[in-house]
């Protein structure tokens, strides 16, 4: 059930319709917010409010008029306003101040005079203008006088009485008793207020009336009675009941909205970037754009859609604009949002950034630069770098310069380590090695130095054993030599003594075998100095290899028949060609033969292998030992040395020494094997 659920809600199609739902949401949200906010002026108190009575709008209708009516009793009267009654000296001292200001700008204004002086001047010069400025402000007075008197004209339904005494404005109120049969009224008389109905005085907004008619110049004739009939009140009350019944609904609706948008914005997040049969992150084209660059796009259409909606209320638009242009930007702005939230997932937010990026790839550069570069290029990327970079954090300078006392007293560190292994190596420590855990300039200098430590090691240690091979050379040659040469000595003494003429030719005939054993050792040792030498002259030639193994088995046919050998040829049809010396190559396959002839297991087989590589060759002969092969290749490849360790055999143990020196100067390569009792040479010639 849970596999099915998990493969149903990461799928495609529960992707699509979620992300559906979170941008519908978040759009009608919207779009009823600032229908309210377009109807009401972000007048959400309606919907708290019992009555028209309690409610703001009935406040500022009645302050709009108490306003109006306070401002006519204020100018009392046309006549007054022509009189100058209304006009103050501080007002034409102000206008004429700002003549003044506009003067000091001027070419008349003298800056070299003394206030007063330009004062006088400015007085002669701005007559016309400064006579002008009372008679300006009463036709101001008097526009303002007739605007509010037709102000209070628009309103049907609505009687008035307002008085200081001398001056009255009425509109058919005689008296306070007269606006009592009215529906609503207001009574402002002296020091009494009157409000009906009752509940006016407790509405919060209350206050906003008694400033207006503390504004009157109180006298004790001074009063003000509003009268509101059915006939101004009734489409107001409707108004505000539609209104309130209009903006609790929607709000009941954005909630309900607010909440479907929460759950599946979250089930959004939760889903996104997922697939049923994994638990990866998959990320798609979009998720290629750079996160840095993402939020500056998201924070545009956040700007691009304030400054659609400013317009539209500003500008009372067509609000069915709203809609369309909140889905199109809101589409987007997910579309972002949730390639942010793959990132965040797949721990990639900050690395996938442009700024990220860009000094990646220059602390790369730098770091490729430095590492790779003399250490003149490292001192001059210092030199110039530091200071940069504590330019371009001088908010944070303790911590870049407390950064590079750190990284200069490392570095000293460093060198003080390489310093300290040098004297001990000098020493005569040739196994101390100097280990920096960082890379670099001195980290390479190190390395080099312990190469060299381990240079003297290796070169210690094959003098020593050139020393032992030396050693060991002169006792086997000695040995090898000495034997038949003993030998010869001692019959050529009995050979002197001896009369009787059939003990000697058996001690000729001795005397010649080891003559012809001593003359072999001479001529194998002085073929094995000449090859490792490389003054065995080398004549290349192609070679038909295959031709060359088949004609020298065929010569060594009798060896092989009375050593009981079955020799096992294994070679590609065809010619194949090498370049190589032939005699030479035969001489050391011959060698190699030899020494099969001497130490291979009687009645054994011998397997050939030639193998055709591409650019080589590759020889491999493999046989049996007739003797315990208890020693290794590489001891068995040194000079007069034999598979037998008890030297009772007639080879000199130059054979494998020669072959390999051999091949080598013919640009091949020579190695032997052994797995127990087999013995293996490998040899690889170039085509």
């Amino acid at each position: 059930m849970d596999i099915k659920w998990k493969k149903y809600s990461h799928s495609l199609s529960a992707k699509i319709i979620t992300f559906l739902i979170t941008i519908v949401s978040f759009t009608v949200a919207i779009t009823l917010f600032l229908d309210i906010v377009g109807l009401r002026h972000d007048d959400f108190e309606i919907v708290f409010e019992e009555s028209y009575y309690l409610g703001r709008d009935y406040i500022q209708d009645s302050s709009q008029i108490i306003g109006n009516l306070t401002t006519l009793i204020n100018f009392k009267s046309e006549e007054n306003i022509l009189n100058g009654g209304t006009i103050t000296e501080a007002e034409v001292k102000r206008k004429e101040d700002n003549l003044f200001s506009e003067f000091k700008h001027s070419k008349r204004y003298n800056p070299n005079l003394f206030y007063e002086e330009n004062y006088k001047l400015f007085q002669e010069v701005n007559a016309d203008k400064i006579t002008q400025i009372k008679d300006e402000l009463i036709q101001t007075d008097l526009r303002d006088y007739n605007n509010v008197l037709r102000e209070l004209g628009k309103y049907q339904g609505l009687f008035y009485y307002v008085s200081d005494g001398d001056n009255t404005f009425t509109n058919g109120i005689t008296n306070k008793d007269y606006v009592k049969k009215y529906s609503s009224y207001m009574i402002f008389d002296k020091s009494e207020q009157t409000v009906y109905p009752k509940e006016i005085a407790k509405n919060n907004h209350y206050y906003w009336i008694v400033p207006d008619t503390s504004s009157l110049e109180q006298t004790n004739d001074t009063a003000l009675y509003i009268a509101f009939t059915d006939q101004f009140l009734e489409p107001r009350i409707k108004d505000w009941q539609r209104d309130k019944e209009f903006i609790t609904n929607s709000l009941y609706r954005i909630l309900g909205l607010l909440l479907v948008l929460a759950i599946s914005f979250i089930y959004l997040l939760v889903i996104i970037g997922r697939k049923p049969e994994d638990g990866d992150v998959h990320l798609n084209f979009i998720d290629k754009l750079y996160n840095d660059l993402n939020l500056v796009i998201c924070l545009s259409l956040i700007g691009s859609w304030f400054g659609f909606m400013n317009f539209l209320l500003f500008e009372n638009r067509v609000f069915e604009a709203v809609f369309p242009i909140t889905l199109i930007i809101g589409t987007l702005g997910l579309i972002l949002v949730l390639s942010l939230v793959k990132h965040i997932k797949n721990r990639t937010f900050i690395q996938h950034t442009l700024i990220y990026t860009v000094f990646e790839k220059l602390f790369r550069f730098i770091k490729e630069v430095y590492d790779n570069g003399s250490v003149a290029v490292k001192i001059i990327l210092i030199v110039i770098g530091y200071p940069l970079i504590v330019a371009l954090t001088f908010f944070m300078f303790p911590v870049t310069i407390g950064l590079g006392v750190w990284l200069a007293l490392k570095k000293v560190k460093e060198f003080n380590a390489i310093k300290e292994g040098v004297e001990k190596v000098k020493d005569g420590e040739i196994n101390h090695k100097i280990e920096l855990s960082s890379s670099g300039e001195f980290a390479g200098l190190a390395s080099n130095i312990n190469s060299i430590t381990d240079g003297l090691n290796k070169a210690v240690d094959n003098e020593l054993k050139s020393g032992r091979l030396k050693t060991e050379l002169i006792a086997n040659v000695s040995h090898d030599i000495r034997t038949p040469l003993t030998a010869i000595i001692t019959y050529v003494d009995l050979l002197k003594k001896e009369k009787d003429q059939p003990k000697s030719e058996e001690y000729i005939e001795i005397i010649d075998q080891k003559s012809q054993r001593l003359k072999m050792l001479t001529d194998d040792l002085f073929e094995a100095s000449k090859a490792s030498s490389g003054n065995i002259p080398v004549n290349s030639e192609q070679i038909d290899i295959v031709s060359l193994i088949t004609q020298g088995l065929g010569e060594l046919d009798d060896r092989i028949k009375e050593h009981g050998l079955e020799f096992k040829v294994n070679c590609p049809k065809g010619k194949v060609y090498i370049e190589a010396d032939g005699k030479l190559l035969w001489r050391a396959i011959e060698n190699l033969l030899s020494n099969i002839f001497k130490y291979a297991l009687e009645g054994s087989r011998v397997y050939i292998d030639l193998e055709d590589l591409g650019t080589e060759t590759r020889l491999t002969i493999k046989n049996i030992s007739a003797h315990e092969l208890n020693i290794s290749a590489n001891e068995l490849m040194e000079r007069f040395k034999r598979g037998d360790e008890a030297r009772s055999s007639q080879g000199s143990g130059l054979g494998l020494s020669i072959a390999k020196s051999l091949i080598e100067i013919q640009q091949g390569s020579f190695n032997i094997e052994i797995d127990g009792d087999l013995f293996k040479a490998i040899i690889r010639m170039p085509k």
